[in-house]
């Protein structure tokens, strides 16, 4: 009988960690990778993304607006900044001060959709599905990250950084079919061509093979991971040994790095992080040796 209280007490114990303390532990992850021409200043990118983001959850909010702190050089987002339909104004407040950098954004399905309550076991079987959703005002949304930022939703575009003229190809959320492979023009004559999108499948990966990086969020790292933040899963096709950080990749159009932010937020019907700390991710571009 004492077996089944310490099981009670352990698994009591995981969870009010996991609810209540790891998902409110934000953090800065660094890292570095040389793709820019030589002789380029180097560039500071924050990755920021599936911030999730509820009226109510002050702490996240504080914590982002301090982040212009870091002094970055570019921002990208990629998605899923709202988890409430009353969210936008919040949201657009405390990514004000990083609005004021230059920046690209791409969005997610809860940038569309209000969330909704799904059996977290289905996601060990298959990447989650739409299902009957109510529509958020995306519109508003957009139009206020387009007041500083570029919108790449199945979309290109081009920034000077530093002096270094940065290409850019995005895509509208693959995980809800709304990605356009066909349409979108690459920028021509830059220095460096950047892939930007919400769900990093593969397919997405060799879509924008002919980046030097791509950058997506979307798998919150596994979001439930095993010691040492071994993901189990990743919402998607990519490997779960991928499902944060920067890897390489051999695509048909050539070698791609691919860095994946595991993101700050949950959803609000899954509020639980376990050996998965939320986080935004700054990697420094540094120019080829």
């Amino acid at each position: 009988m004492l077996w089944l209280w310490v099981l009670l007490g352990v698994g009591t114990a995981i969870f009010v960690w996991a609810a209540l303390i790891e998902r409110n532990l934000f953090t800065v992850k660094y890292d570095s990778v040389a793709i820019l021409p030589k002789g380029s200043r180097p560039i500071r990118v924050l990755h920021i993304s599936d911030i999730h983001l509820a009226p109510w959850q002050k702490r996240k909010q504080s914590w982002i607006s301090k982040l212009a702190e870091l002094k970055i050089d570019l921002v990208i987002d990629t998605g899923d900044n709202l988890g409430h339909r009353d969210a936008i104004k919040p949201t657009l407040e405390c990514l004000a001060p990083l609005i004021k950098i230059p920046g690209v954004f791409v969005n997610g399905s809860n940038d569309y959709y209000e969330p909704t309550v799904k059996n977290p076991f289905a996601y060990l079987s298959k990447p989650s599905s739409p299902g009957q959703q109510h529509r958020i005002d995306t519109e508003t949304f957009t139009s206020g990250l387009e007041g500083g930022w570029l919108n790449l939703n199945n979309r290109s575009g081009e920034l000077t950084v530093k002096g270094t003229r940065l290409g850019f190809i995005g895509l509208d959320d693959p995980h809800d079919q709304l990605a356009d492979y066909g349409s979108i023009k690459e920028p021509k004559n830059v220095d460096v061509l950047i892939g930007v999108a919400h769900a990093p499948y593969l397919k997405v990966i060799e879509e924008l093979g002919a980046s030097d990086i791509i950058f997506a969020g979307h798998t919150h790292g596994g979001q439930v991971c095993l010691p040492g933040g071994r993901a189990i899963i990743t919402n998607c096709d990519l490997p779960a040994k991928n499902a944060r950080g920067l890897s390489g990749w051999e695509t048909e159009k050539g070698y791609v790095f691919l860095n994946v932010c595991a993101g700050l937020g949950t959803s609000i019907f899954a509020p639980v992080r376990l050996f998965c700390r939320p986080e935004v991710r700054v990697l420094t571009l540094l120019p080829k040796n």
